[in-house]
């Protein structure tokens, strides 16, 4: 899955570069569609990242590309790697500045655990 994000002033911290807690949130938020679309019917809570590391700054005006792509199925769980690319206004370029994998698990209506229906 591919989606895009503009970064606004509001999502800056005090330095004028993207705030990470807004990245991070967006990440979810792209994986989480992209499970709910591989699953529908189905309801999953994110339950980690593997790592957190932001490799680039980026200032505002930027567009951001997350691709979201289905690594890894368990019985319970999925995992999705997750890539952020950046593309600073003006520039033709596109610079990687963030990998992650994110794992959901599938949860029934009381929040426990559920098997994953194949997708």
């Amino acid at each position: 899955m591919t989606s895009y994000k503009l970064v606004m002033p509001e999502h800056m911290n005090q330095y004028g570069v993207l705030f990470g807690g807004n990245l991070l949130k967006w990440i979810d938020e792209t994986a989480w569609m992209a499970v709910s679309i591989d699953y529908p019917g189905s309801r999953f809570v994110t339950i980690g990242m593997d790592r957190v590391e932001f490799k680039k700054g980026v200032t505002g005006g930027s567009i951001l590309r997350f691709e979201i792509v289905r690594q890894r199925v368990g019985t319970t769980s999925v995992t999705y790697a997750a890539e952020v690319h950046r593309r600073e206004m003006h520039k033709s370029e596109e610079v990687l500045i963030f990998t992650t994998d994110i794992t959901f698990v599938r949860v029934d209506e009381s929040g426990e655990k559920a098997p994953i229906c194949p997708g």
